[in-house]
């Protein structure tokens, strides 16, 4: 009988441009360079989680998330939203920029205070116009990062296979004045002090399969018709359905303060956690509850469980969700 092969793992450490090897793998020298240097840091604050009043969960308040009065200090675990565009859609103030980012940033600071320690925050976001183009993305980032908020990371949504047919590709094939027309989004992963959240006695409820696959930094998967849905700028429930198999416990509660169409709230309810929600528009609130009660309630509305890479449709109808916001038309 031939002796078997003994093979020695070889440890790896992140170099300045980083490594591919993760096996016994040490990044400590390259959290301690100078790059870090001035960085905020991992805290370890309070583990206590404060419940919130059984009145208060699963519903929609019909009223601005700039105040979340309803809900106590560390009480929600996940937030998911995708802020108005501020674009005058019908549910939008036409504010000015800086205006803009002083909604969200009231906003995302009362979210601050009623996320758990370790809780996710997750902003989905488009960036806007051409003349010129706004980063809003880079700017959510640099605002919640002021609020206190550490960045995870970043997914981008590749909606390749239900891009819009715009034609605002500006100067047709010409170097006179082309732009580019936007086919993804991003979501922007956030975390409130410490970066590990004790999972005790909760239950996972991710699989294998997705685990391997949401934690990829691309998705690829339809967006939303907002003829169908009924709102003007929808988000699938399978954005939220992902990130809240991938950052949450069983039970946990789930914040939206931009409801909108009521995507998040259905998403966590199909997902066996609570929801709280914010909506300033009646209309919406009454959307949202009556896509609750079909999604939820019929099985052949229930949204299919993930069945590889994108769980998109091979003929995906060509129908746009909405005027993307970032297209000039």
């Amino acid at each position: 009988m031939s002796e078997k092969k003994k093979f020695n793992r070889t440890s790896t450490s992140t170099s300045a441009f980083g490594t591919s090897g993760r096996v016994g793998h040490d990044s400590s020298k390259f959290y301690a360079s100078k790059l870090y240097d001035g960085l905020r840091q991992e805290t370890n604050g309070s583990q206590v989680e404060n419940p919130i009043p059984e009145s208060s969960l699963n519903k929609i308040f019909l009223k601005s998330s700039e105040r979340m009065d309803e809900l106590p200090d560390g009480s929600v675990h996940l937030m998911i939203t995708s802020p108005p565009y501020n674009v005058t859609k019908e549910y939008d103030d036409n504010l000015t920029l800086d205006e803009y980012r002083g909604l969200l940033k009231r906003v995302f600071a009362e979210t601050f205070r009623v996320l758990v320690d370790g809780g996710r925050a997750c902003i989905n976001v488009a960036n806007l116009g051409r003349k010129p183009y706004i980063p809003l993305h880079a700017l959510i980032i640099q605002d919640m990062q002021a609020i206190g908020y550490q960045m995870r990371g970043e997914i981008i949504w590749d909606k390749a296979s239900s891009a819009s047919p715009s034609t605002a590709w500006g100067s047709w094939q010409s170097a006179s004045n082309p732009t580019l027309r936007d086919i993804h989004e991003y979501i922007l992963i956030f975390t409130k002090g410490n970066f590990t959240r004790k999972k005790g006695e909760k239950e996972n409820t991710i699989s294998k399969e997705e685990f391997l696959e949401f934690t990829k930094s691309v998705w690829q998967f339809p967006a939303e018709r907002a003829k169908r849905v009924g709102h003007p700028a929808p988000f699938p429930i399978e954005l939220p359905r992902r990130l809240i198999q991938l950052y949450t416990f069983a039970e946990d509660v789930v914040l939206d303060p931009f409801c909108g169409s009521g995507s998040t709230c259905i998403a966590a309810t199909l997902s066996g956690r609570s929801y709280v929600g914010y909506e300033l528009k009646k209309e919406y609130v009454d959307l949202i509850e009556k896509r609750i009660r079909d999604e939820v309630t019929n099985p052949k509305s229930q949204i299919p469980m993930f069945e590889g890479v994108g769980n998109q449709p091979s003929n995906p109808e060509p129908e746009p969700e909405s005027p993307t916001p970032n297209l000039e038309p």
